[in-house]
């Protein structure tokens, strides 16, 4: 198993949030490698840096642009993404290749149990048992993690 920390990309144009998130990660042992706060940032940065997960809410400083920013990480990067925002609404059935999203209001713990879930998950490649409360998983990586067989090993 490999134990170097996950590098994690925000993307979050409220500049606090993105202040707290980096906290949240680097609190649960993950590497932040860069904060975008645009699309055409967000996809640039995933690019050049390959992070290991990318924290991306919906709504952007050049709109509500999210949806496609993890569609081109999934697509053009091969990158995982995970949505936090408020915006549950705006999320296509297949979460656009996203492995789940986080609702905004989010808590500190939710955030912190939901990194060291998805940490788990992209390491082993299957999840520990069901996703924490305030994590909702894409159907697709349910079933990539094998969710419904971990619960029933639970």
């Amino acid at each position: 198993m490999d134990d170097r920390p996950l590098d994690v990309l925000i993307v979050e144009d409220e500049v606090l949030l993105a202040t707290e998130l980096e906290f949240l990660v680097e609190e649960v042992g993950c590497h932040t490698v860069g904060h975008a706060m645009s699309s055409d940032e967000a996809v640039s940065m995933a690019h050049d840096l390959h992070p290991d997960l990318a924290l991306v809410d919906v709504h952007l400083r050049d709109g509500p642009t999210g949806v496609e920013v993890v569609r081109r990480i999934h697509d053009d990067c091969g990158g995982v993404a995970l949505f936090m925002t408020a915006n549950l609404k705006r999320l296509p059935d297949d979460f656009a290749g996203a492995c789940g999203v986080i609702g905004k209001p989010y808590s500190q713990h939710g955030v912190r149990t939901a990194l060291s879930y998805l940490t788990t998950c992209l390491r082993e490649g299957r999840a520990p048992g069901p996703p924490p409360i305030g994590l909702e998983l894409a159907p697709a990586y349910s079933a990539l993690w094998d969710v419904d067989g971990a619960a029933r090993a639970v």
